[in-house]
This record gives C-alpha cells, structure tokens and sequence, in this order.
C-alpha cells in the first residue's frame, strides 16, 4: 500500500507559485516572493496559504489563499478576519481568494463581507473562484501543476480521457507523482470506482485515507458533535451522520440522491449509518447504495 502522500494546500501552491498567484489575482507579472506562516496568535489553519508577491502596478502585497472542499455560510466572516490578521502580522495590505472545490447548490456565493452597527461599516470584499467553473485546459495550457489533481471536477474535466492525461504528467514528474491520490479521490465523483482502480492502481481503501475524504467524515462528525450538545449526546450524533450523508448524496447524485434519505432516517445504528457514508463517497451509483440499504 502507498504511503500517504503531502497533499496540503501550501504543497499544491508551491508547485508554481508564480503562475498560481497570477491566475488566482489575474495580475500579469506578479511574483510569488515567500509563502509566509499563516499561524496568528489565536488561530491556526491547514487550508490556509499567504503569499508576500509583488507586481510593477500594485507593489508589494499578501495574496491570502482559502482552499474550501465546499462553501459554507460563514465564510465571508472568516475572510474578514483572515485577511485583518494577515494584515496587522505582516504590515501589508491583504488580497484574499476563496477557492471553492465541489459545488453544493446553485445559490450564488458572495464576494464580500458586510456589516452595519449603528452607522459604522466594516466591508471586505476578496475574489471567489469556483473549481467546477474552471475550463479544465488551464490546468495544462498555463501550466498549472496545482490543479491537476482537481481534473475531474474542473469544467470539462470529468471524461476519462482527459484523467488519463492528467494522471500521466503526475507520474511523469517525482514532485507531482504523489499527488496522484488526490486526482483518484476526485475522479470518484465522475467515474466508476473499477475503472479508477484499473488506470490509477489505487483501490477504495487507500483513497479513504485521503485528507479531503477525511474531511468529508470530519464535518458529520462536528454535525453530531455539535447538535449533541443540544439533543443529547447520542442523538446529536446520528443527527449530525444523517445531515452528512444527506449533503453528501446530493452532492453525488443530485434529487436522484435524495430520494434515499426517507429509508436512511429510519435507521437508528450509528456505526451502520456510518459505513453508509463512507460508501456513499466512492459508490459508483444509487444501485449499489440501494444494495447496501
């Protein structure tokens, strides 16, 4: 079995961080300088990046980088924050991009924090780039190495013709060879878990130990966590397992998805609702969730 592989969001940047930072600023000439510690006094977080760049027009500045599995509500907030503490750490001011992976609804996603108490204002506006909006040609025109594991979902990306061809530069690089788990995580989502294992020699239990599935299981369990506190420790836990298969199987397979979740609420054994949302990740279909059920 591999060895789990550095995936986090500062190695995928600094593969190329000239050409990352110029596509996600859409500022020719800029140049990534240094990627700093994005460790403040009171927080710390892994998906985080900054980047000190400079260009000719716009002088020396922070480029903040908020890589997201999928949009949640209270981002706009925590963009505010991030790019204030970015700002008063290092004395520069602050350009901040929300990076979304997976889409989660057709609701438009804000671009801006706002706030108004009695008359006073706070406004912080940063650049959202949705992955599944990105013509998946840039990840090899440009070149971006950074979005090669993020081919299947990229506009365009989801055939397998156009995974293979991502799938052979990662092999062909020893720097981007490891991410290969990644692209495999991502190609559940558009192709059949015996054709991924067939082309990217990676079976169901290796990409489980992926961070992003990880993360996915991650969030059922603060659901339960959280509603826990509320209902009952037991309760908020199979609450919050539930309302992660339900984000999950639409997520996968839309309304088709969906229409699962009446015969899953019946079920009250935790540990078997979890295996439901372990499989509901890499299921290549309904038919198979249906046979589990």
């Amino acid at each position: 079995m591999a060895k789990p592989a550095d995936v986090s969001t500062k190695k995928l940047i600094s593969l190329a961080p000239d050409n990352w930072v110029r596509w996600v600023t859409q500022i020719p000439n800029l140049v990534a300088e240094e990627i700093l510690t994005s460790e403040f006094q009171w927080i710390s977080r892994e998906s985080d990046v900054l980047i000190r760049v400079t260009s000719p027009q716009h002088g020396e500045f922070l480029l903040l980088n908020e890589l997201q599995l999928r949009y949640q509500s209270k981002m706009p907030r925590r963009m505010r924050a991030y790019a204030a503490l970015a700002e008063e750490k290092y004395n520069l001011p602050t350009y901040p991009v929300l990076i979304n992976i997976l889409k989660t609804g057709n609701n438009e996603i804000p671009t801006s924090f706002t706030s108004n108490i009695a008359g006073l204002r706070a406004i912080q506006d940063y650049r959202v780039i949705n992955l599944w909006e990105v013509d998946v040609n840039i990840a090899f025109q440009q070149p971006l190495p950074s979005l090669l594991p993020f081919v299947p979902i990229l506009k365009g990306g989801e055939n397998e013709s156009t995974i293979r061809e991502a799938l052979q530069i990662l092999r062909a690089d020893e720097q981007l060879n490891q991410l290969e788990t990644v692209l495999a995580f991502f190609a559940t989502f558009v192709l059949e878990s015996a054709l991924i294992k067939e082309i990217m020699r990676w079976d169901m239990t290796v990409l489980r130990e992926s961070p992003w599935y990880q993360e996915i299981l991650r969030e059922g369990e603060a659901r339960g966590e959280a509603r826990g506190e509320a209902r009952g420790e037991a309760r908020g836990e199979l609450r919050g397992i539930l309302s992660s298969i339900e984000i999950n199987l639409e997520l996968k397979f839309g309304d088709n998805g969906l229409q699962l979740m009446p015969q899953i609420t019946e079920i009250n054994d935790i540990e078997r609702l979890k295996i439901i949302l372990r499989n509901v990740v890499t299921a290549n279909n309904i038919e198979e969730l249906q046979q589990l059920l």
